[in-house]
């Protein structure tokens, strides 16, 4: 099961007198992982170099920063891919000590820092979500209103016009049909329901 992180979260480490810092966070869009990334080079303008990566569905990218072609933003994703992570964003700070760790000891050591930063984050499995909308007469809405908590769904505040009230719900694509069918049951046929969006 792919899964995201629940919030964002850091992880420092010693390896051969150079300090390692990933820093990851759930991300929402391309734009926020961008602007994580810019975030926290800015907060660490006296770091050697601040190599990352990140993947949004079926998009990522990743950067070395300035370290050899090959020894930090990819053994980074790698990392993310391989702990089946999705929507992550992470960053690697590095420090350098005075020791050179040559390619093989960075690749290690972006990869290992990254790992153990992913590994200790809280996580939460990801799950399709999906936004029905349809229209609901006045006749039903206190119905409507006190099933929808019941059946575990999000529903934005109702819009309501002359004829009844507009609903928008969010919910996991797997019930979708469970949903759609109890909505049909309960309003006798009258609710058209349609997708808004799927993410």
């Amino acid at each position: 099961m792919t899964e995201t992180l629940l919030s964002p979260f850091t992880l420092e480490r010693d390896i051969k007198k150079s300090r390692f810092l990933a820093s990851a966070t759930p991300i929402n869009s391309i734009e926020e992982a961008e602007a994580f990334i810019s975030r926290i080079a800015a907060a660490g303008p006296d770091a050697t170099h601040h190599c990352w990566a990140w993947q949004f569905g079926p998009h990522c990218r990743c950067h070395d920063a300035g370290e050899p072609s090959g020894t930090a933003g990819r053994p980074i994703l790698q990392v993310v891919v391989a702990q089946k992570l999705d929507r992550v964003a992470i960053v690697v700070s590095r420090w350098f000590g005075g020791i050179k760790l040559g390619a093989g000891g960075l690749v290690r050591a972006y990869a290992g820092t990254a790992a153990e930063c992913l590994r200790e984050a809280p996580k939460e499995p990801l799950i399709d979500r999906i936004k029905l909308s349809f229209h609901c007469p006045f006749s039903l809405i206190g119905l409507l209103q006190s099933r929808l908590p019941e059946w575990g769904v999000d529903a934005d505040t109702p819009e309501f016009d002359a004829l009844g009230a507009q609903f928008v719900l969010t919910l996991p694509v797997e019930w979708q049909e469970g949903i759609t069918q109890r909505i049909t049951d309960l309003t006798n046929g009258q609710a058209q329901i349609r997708v808004v969006e799927e993410n």
